[in-house]
């Protein structure tokens, strides 16, 4: 778990999709001043971009992961090449303050910059999913974590696919996605509360169905809604 803060900026040494087994590692260095290993063990876990992975190795300025092949499907982690920048946070802590929203690390599509317009100190980004399905659970005002930065969605259009957010210049200063140029991608991570609220429903509404209480249910709530749109 984590919080969509972001903690440092990493660079990429080396991205081997050669290794002896068949799998894939990355290795990423830290800053000479930074202290995010200082309490590494083999094992944990620490989101790069967005996307949580177990640490294999380290040493005190850089560390290792392996990625699965399901993860290089669905993020942006296998157009990395060296010299890339990469948002890195350790998991939560219970002392941690939760300075975000509840990120799991686990990204739901990639999404693509489909403009980028400076606004006073500001930058608004405009993005477009790869996957469209992910558009219902993001609203206006709500949080979204791209590329492991926890924003808040300032504009969103269901019909044409897309959802803005603006970076201050504090936080253009701690992640990566303010370099990124209009065409590259960012990871994408809905806020989960969205995915169980919508479970819960369809499993309230299939129960009410199964009664016979859903049909008049519903027809009620069309009627509301129908009758609030000609007032």
């Amino acid at each position: 778990m984590f919080t969509g803060i972001v903690e440092e900026i990493g660079e990429v040494t080396t991205l081997n999709t050669t290794s002896p087994d068949g799998g894939t590692t990355l290795t990423i260095a830290l800053p000479p001043t930074s202290t995010l290993l200082s309490d590494c063990h083999l094992g944990d876990s620490i989101a790069i971009n967005g996307v949580c992975l177990t640490v294999t190795t380290f040493l005190p300025q850089s560390f290792t992961v392996g990625i699965a092949p399901e993860t290089l499907r669905l993020t942006n982690l296998g157009s990395l090449t060296p010299s890339s920048r990469v948002n890195l946070e350790r998991a939560v802590r219970a002392d941690t303050r939760m300075g975000g929203h509840f990120v799991q690390g686990h990204v739901d599509t990639t999404a693509t910059i489909l403009s980028k317009i400076p606004d006073g100190n500001a930058i608004t980004f405009r993005f477009a999913p790869k996957n469209k399905d992910v558009l219902r659970y993001v609203v206006y005002k709500g949080f979204i974590a791209l590329d492991g930065a926890s924003l808040t969605v300032t504009k969103v259009n269901d019909e044409e696919g897309w959802w803005e957010v603006m970076l201050i210049a504090y936080t253009q200063e701690k992640i990566v996605t303010a370099a990124k140029g209009v065409g590259e991608t960012v990871n994408v991570e809905v806020d989960m509360t969205a995915k169980y609220v919508e479970k819960s429903i369809q499993g309230y509404l299939a129960g009410m169905m199964e009664d016979g209480q859903g049909l008049p249910w519903l027809q009620k709530m069309v009627e509301r809604i129908v009758a609030q749109g000609f007032s």
